[in-house]
Protein backbone atom coordinates (compact mmCIF):
# COMPACT_ATOMS: atom_id res chain seq x y z
CA UNK A 1 0.00 0.00 0.00
CA UNK A 2 1.27 3.47 -0.97
CA UNK A 3 0.01 6.35 1.17
CA UNK A 4 0.42 9.92 -0.02
CA UNK A 5 0.41 12.18 3.04
CA UNK A 6 -1.17 15.52 2.13
CA UNK A 7 -2.12 18.71 3.87
CA UNK A 8 -5.84 19.39 3.62
CA UNK A 9 -5.60 21.81 0.71
CA UNK A 10 -6.81 21.54 -2.86
CA UNK A 11 -3.33 22.27 -4.23
CA UNK A 12 -1.69 19.50 -2.20
CA UNK A 13 -4.36 16.88 -2.93
CA UNK A 14 -4.29 17.61 -6.67
CA UNK A 15 -0.49 17.42 -6.54
CA UNK A 16 -0.79 13.96 -4.95
CA UNK A 17 -3.17 12.85 -7.71
CA UNK A 18 -0.67 14.06 -10.30
CA UNK A 19 2.14 12.16 -8.59
CA UNK A 20 0.10 8.95 -8.39
CA UNK A 21 -0.32 9.00 -12.18
CA UNK A 22 3.20 10.22 -12.86
CA UNK A 23 4.67 7.40 -10.76
CA UNK A 24 2.29 4.88 -12.36
CA UNK A 25 0.84 3.65 -9.08
CA UNK A 26 -1.71 0.87 -8.88
CA UNK A 27 -4.74 2.91 -7.86
CA UNK A 28 -6.36 0.06 -5.89
CA UNK A 29 -3.28 0.03 -3.62
CA UNK A 30 -2.85 3.79 -3.33
CA UNK A 31 -4.35 6.08 -0.71
CA UNK A 32 -4.47 9.83 -0.19
CA UNK A 33 -4.47 10.70 3.51
CA UNK A 34 -4.80 14.11 5.15
CA UNK A 35 -4.28 12.87 8.72
CA UNK A 36 -1.22 11.63 10.63
CA UNK A 37 -2.91 8.38 11.60
CA UNK A 38 -0.44 5.52 10.97
CA UNK A 39 -1.35 2.84 8.44
CA UNK A 40 0.48 -0.42 9.05
CA UNK A 41 2.44 -2.14 6.28
CA UNK A 42 2.20 0.95 4.07
CA UNK A 43 4.83 3.16 2.46
CA UNK A 44 4.32 6.83 3.33
CA UNK A 45 5.15 9.55 0.80
CA UNK A 46 4.96 13.15 2.00
CA UNK A 47 3.50 15.43 -0.66
CA UNK A 48 4.65 19.01 -1.12
CA UNK A 49 2.09 21.22 -2.89
CA UNK A 50 3.17 22.07 -6.44
CA UNK A 51 1.05 24.73 -8.13
CA UNK A 52 2.06 23.74 -11.67
CA UNK A 53 1.14 20.08 -11.09
CA UNK A 54 -2.12 21.06 -9.43
CA UNK A 55 -3.01 23.34 -12.37
CA UNK A 56 -2.38 20.50 -14.83
CA UNK A 57 -4.79 18.29 -12.88
CA UNK A 58 -7.37 21.10 -12.77
CA UNK A 59 -7.19 21.60 -16.55
CA UNK A 60 -7.60 17.85 -17.09
CA UNK A 61 -10.59 17.62 -14.76
CA UNK A 62 -12.37 20.54 -16.41
CA UNK A 63 -11.63 19.25 -19.92
CA UNK A 64 -12.74 15.69 -19.21
CA UNK A 65 -15.60 16.19 -16.75
CA UNK A 66 -16.79 19.78 -17.25
CA UNK A 67 -16.78 22.85 -15.00
CA UNK A 68 -19.76 21.75 -12.88
CA UNK A 69 -18.28 18.35 -12.00
CA UNK A 70 -14.91 19.97 -11.28
CA UNK A 71 -16.58 22.36 -8.82
CA UNK A 72 -18.33 19.40 -7.18
CA UNK A 73 -14.96 17.72 -6.63
CA UNK A 74 -13.65 20.94 -5.08
CA UNK A 75 -16.69 21.11 -2.81
CA UNK A 76 -16.11 17.53 -1.68
CA UNK A 77 -12.56 18.51 -0.69
CA UNK A 78 -13.87 21.60 1.13
CA UNK A 79 -15.93 19.37 3.43
CA UNK A 80 -12.97 18.70 5.70
CA UNK A 81 -13.89 15.01 5.85
CA UNK A 82 -10.73 12.99 6.46
CA UNK A 83 -11.83 10.48 3.81
CA UNK A 84 -12.73 13.14 1.27
CA UNK A 85 -9.34 13.20 -0.46
CA UNK A 86 -9.42 9.44 -1.08
CA UNK A 87 -13.02 9.61 -2.33
CA UNK A 88 -12.15 12.37 -4.79
CA UNK A 89 -9.00 10.58 -5.94
CA UNK A 90 -10.82 7.32 -6.69
CA UNK A 91 -13.71 9.20 -8.32
CA UNK A 92 -11.20 10.88 -10.63
CA UNK A 93 -9.57 7.52 -11.34
CA UNK A 94 -12.88 6.00 -12.35
CA UNK A 95 -13.73 9.00 -14.50
CA UNK A 96 -10.41 8.95 -16.34
CA UNK A 97 -10.36 5.17 -16.81
CA UNK A 98 -13.82 4.89 -18.38
CA UNK A 99 -15.59 6.40 -21.34
CA UNK A 100 -17.76 8.69 -19.20
CA UNK A 101 -19.62 11.45 -21.10
CA UNK A 102 -18.69 14.98 -20.12
CA UNK A 103 -20.81 16.14 -17.20
CA UNK A 104 -21.70 12.63 -15.99
CA UNK A 105 -18.89 11.94 -13.52
CA UNK A 106 -21.28 11.32 -10.60
CA UNK A 107 -23.71 9.05 -12.44
CA UNK A 108 -22.15 5.87 -11.00
CA UNK A 109 -23.35 6.21 -7.41
CA UNK A 110 -23.16 2.44 -6.87
CA UNK A 111 -19.42 2.97 -6.47
CA UNK A 112 -18.68 3.70 -2.80
CA UNK A 113 -16.06 6.36 -3.56
CA UNK A 114 -18.22 8.19 -6.11
CA UNK A 115 -21.15 8.09 -3.70
CA UNK A 116 -18.98 9.44 -0.87
CA UNK A 117 -17.69 12.32 -3.00
CA UNK A 118 -21.23 13.08 -4.18
CA UNK A 119 -22.61 13.21 -0.62
CA UNK A 120 -19.76 15.44 0.59
CA UNK A 121 -20.16 17.82 -2.36
CA UNK A 122 -23.92 18.02 -1.82
CA UNK A 123 -23.45 18.86 1.86
CA UNK A 124 -21.01 21.66 1.07
CA UNK A 125 -23.25 22.98 -1.71
CA UNK A 126 -26.15 23.14 0.76
CA UNK A 127 -24.05 25.10 3.23
CA UNK A 128 -22.92 27.53 0.53
CA UNK A 129 -26.58 28.16 -0.30
CA UNK A 130 -27.38 28.73 3.36
CA UNK A 131 -24.49 31.15 3.82
CA UNK A 132 -25.54 33.16 0.77
CA UNK A 133 -29.01 33.53 2.29
CA UNK A 134 -28.19 34.04 5.96
CA UNK A 135 -24.90 35.98 5.88
CA UNK A 136 -25.34 39.48 7.31
CA UNK A 137 -23.06 42.42 6.60
CA UNK A 138 -22.61 45.23 9.11
CA UNK A 139 -21.16 48.65 8.34
CA UNK A 140 -18.11 49.65 10.38
CA UNK A 141 -17.16 53.21 11.29
CA UNK A 142 -14.67 53.29 8.41
CA UNK A 143 -17.39 52.33 5.91
CA UNK A 144 -16.20 48.74 5.39
CA UNK A 145 -18.91 46.08 5.31
CA UNK A 146 -18.05 43.25 7.72
CA UNK A 147 -19.54 39.83 8.37
CA UNK A 148 -18.57 37.02 10.72
CA UNK A 149 -19.50 33.40 9.95
CA UNK A 150 -18.81 29.99 11.48
CA UNK A 151 -19.47 27.40 8.75
CA UNK A 152 -19.01 23.67 9.18
CA UNK A 153 -17.16 23.48 5.87
CA UNK A 154 -14.43 25.59 4.30
CA UNK A 155 -16.71 27.57 1.98
CA UNK A 156 -15.02 30.98 1.81
CA UNK A 157 -13.60 30.44 -1.68
CA UNK A 158 -17.14 29.78 -2.96
CA UNK A 159 -18.73 32.72 -1.13
CA UNK A 160 -16.33 35.46 -2.18
CA UNK A 161 -17.08 35.35 -5.95
CA UNK A 162 -20.80 35.50 -5.17
CA UNK A 163 -20.59 38.64 -3.05
CA UNK A 164 -17.84 40.25 -5.14
CA UNK A 165 -20.16 39.99 -8.13
CA UNK A 166 -23.01 41.62 -6.22
CA UNK A 167 -21.00 44.24 -4.33
CA UNK A 168 -18.28 45.21 -6.83
CA UNK A 169 -17.91 48.83 -5.63
CA UNK A 170 -17.94 48.04 -1.91
CA UNK A 171 -15.09 47.44 0.50
CA UNK A 172 -16.12 44.32 2.41
CA UNK A 173 -14.65 41.42 4.34
CA UNK A 174 -16.00 38.12 5.60
CA UNK A 175 -14.37 36.44 8.60
CA UNK A 176 -14.57 32.67 9.15
CA UNK A 177 -13.91 32.46 12.88
CA UNK A 178 -13.52 28.67 12.89
CA UNK A 179 -10.58 28.81 10.48
CA UNK A 180 -9.22 32.30 11.23
CA UNK A 181 -9.73 33.09 7.55
CA UNK A 182 -10.64 36.43 6.00
CA UNK A 183 -12.12 36.99 2.57
CA UNK A 184 -11.23 40.57 1.65
CA UNK A 185 -12.68 42.57 -1.24
CA UNK A 186 -11.26 46.05 -1.93
CA UNK A 187 -13.73 48.14 -3.92
CA UNK A 188 -13.26 47.70 -7.67
CA UNK A 189 -10.38 45.25 -7.23
CA UNK A 190 -9.99 41.44 -7.07
CA UNK A 191 -10.77 39.71 -3.78
CA UNK A 192 -8.22 37.67 -1.84
CA UNK A 193 -7.93 35.44 1.22
CA UNK A 194 -5.91 36.22 4.33
CA UNK A 195 -5.41 33.95 7.32
CA UNK A 196 -5.18 35.64 10.70
CA UNK A 197 -6.92 36.45 13.96
CA UNK A 198 -9.82 38.89 14.26
CA UNK A 199 -8.39 40.32 17.50
CA UNK A 200 -7.12 43.88 17.14
CA UNK A 201 -9.23 44.89 14.15
CA UNK A 202 -11.26 48.11 14.47
CA UNK A 203 -14.73 46.55 14.44
CA UNK A 204 -16.70 49.47 15.85
CA UNK A 205 -20.07 49.68 14.11
CA UNK A 206 -21.15 52.98 12.58
CA UNK A 207 -23.95 54.97 14.20
CA UNK A 208 -26.10 54.52 11.10
CA UNK A 209 -25.57 50.74 11.23
CA UNK A 210 -26.69 50.63 14.86
CA UNK A 211 -29.77 52.67 14.01
CA UNK A 212 -30.73 50.42 11.11
CA UNK A 213 -30.14 47.29 13.20
CA UNK A 214 -32.59 48.57 15.80
CA UNK A 215 -35.15 49.37 13.11
CA UNK A 216 -34.71 45.93 11.55
CA UNK A 217 -35.17 44.16 14.88
CA UNK A 218 -38.33 46.15 15.55
CA UNK A 219 -39.61 45.30 12.07
CA UNK A 220 -39.03 41.57 12.59
CA UNK A 221 -40.74 41.73 15.97
CA UNK A 222 -43.70 43.70 14.58
CA UNK A 223 -44.49 41.29 11.72
CA UNK A 224 -44.38 38.25 14.01
CA UNK A 225 -47.78 36.62 14.53
CA UNK A 226 -47.57 34.74 17.82
CA UNK A 227 -50.63 32.59 17.03
CA UNK A 228 -48.89 31.27 13.92
CA UNK A 229 -45.48 30.72 15.46
CA UNK A 230 -44.00 27.36 14.39
CA UNK A 231 -40.59 26.86 15.99
CA UNK A 232 -40.02 23.42 14.47
CA UNK A 233 -40.62 24.64 10.93
CA UNK A 234 -38.46 27.69 11.57
CA UNK A 235 -35.56 25.49 12.71
CA UNK A 236 -35.91 23.40 9.56
CA UNK A 237 -35.81 26.50 7.36
CA UNK A 238 -33.19 28.32 9.44
CA UNK A 239 -30.84 26.03 11.43
CA UNK A 240 -29.97 27.29 14.89
CA UNK A 241 -26.23 27.43 14.20
CA UNK A 242 -26.70 30.38 11.84
CA UNK A 243 -28.66 32.56 14.25
CA UNK A 244 -25.78 33.74 16.40
CA UNK A 245 -24.43 35.53 13.31
CA UNK A 246 -27.74 37.16 12.33
CA UNK A 247 -28.70 40.60 13.57
CA UNK A 248 -32.41 39.84 13.95
CA UNK A 249 -31.67 37.10 16.50
CA UNK A 250 -29.31 39.10 18.71
CA UNK A 251 -30.55 40.90 21.80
Amino acid sequence: MIVYRCEASLECIFTAIYQAYEEKRTHENTMLCVTDEPIFFAEDINVTPDLLKAQKVIRTLIRRFGQENYLSLCMALASGDENGAQAVYRTVVQGLSGNIPKGHLFDHLADDYVHKAFVLARGVSTEIGHQKQFLRFQELENGVLYSKIGPKNDVMVFLMPHFADRLPIENFMIYDEKRNLFGIHPAGRPWYLLRGEETGLPLQLSEEELRYQELFKNFCHTITIEARKNSKLQRNMLPLRFREYMVEFTT
